[in-house]
């Protein structure tokens, strides 16, 4: 399927689907999943990157697993708003799994997610080492509730916008 806009999100979460967020790092994949609600982020076991054919599988299997419908994917902007080579690396994802899936894909700005995740794990007591175990999941996690959030304003906006004047 390919990236697709969050406007275009609603129509693809139908039927008790959910919505998967990712964070991708050099050797982990962070994965959070929505509620069917869609209001609340939930963080999943990281997988371990090994090489993109047994990535994907894994991620796959966990996606059909959770009855995701659609992916949100950080995509590592710089604080300049220029992208780098971690963006190239997200959207290269993107395009590999596009040729394995049709799930939709929704590109995010996620600058500044890990930190926001770090400071949540160290405000919650969790030692050096066992952030390090979470902090990619946590950092999926705070990408996906930025996206419900966006979700849940674009629906409250849409029921508040006035009916067009009719012509008589």
């Amino acid at each position: 399927m390919g990236i697709i806009t969050i406007e275009e999100l609603p129509a693809r979460l139908t039927g008790g689907k959910t919505l998967a967020g990712l964070d991708l790092g050099d050797k982990t994949i962070g994965v959070a999943v929505s509620d069917q609600r869609f209001s609340f982020a939930h963080p999943r076991p990281v997988i371990m990157r090994r090489k993109f054919s047994l990535d994907a599988a894994v991620l796959l299997a966990m996606l059909q697993k959770e009855n995701a419908g659609a992916v949100v994917i950080g995509l590592p902007i710089n604080m300049d708003g220029s992208e780098g080579p971690r963006a190239q690396k997200s959207r290269a994802f993107v395009r590999n799994m596009a040729q394995i899936s049709d799930l939709p894909f929704v590109l995010w700005d996620e600058r500044l997610s890990t930190v926001a995740a770090e400071r949540t794990l160290i405000e919650m007591d969790f030692s050096r080492r066992k952030r390090a175990g979470k902090i990619d999941s946590a950092a999926a996690a705070f990408i996906l509730q930025g996206v419900l959030d966006r979700l849940q304003s674009l629906h409250a906006s849409a029921r508040t916008e006035p009916d067009p004047p009719s012509v008589v």
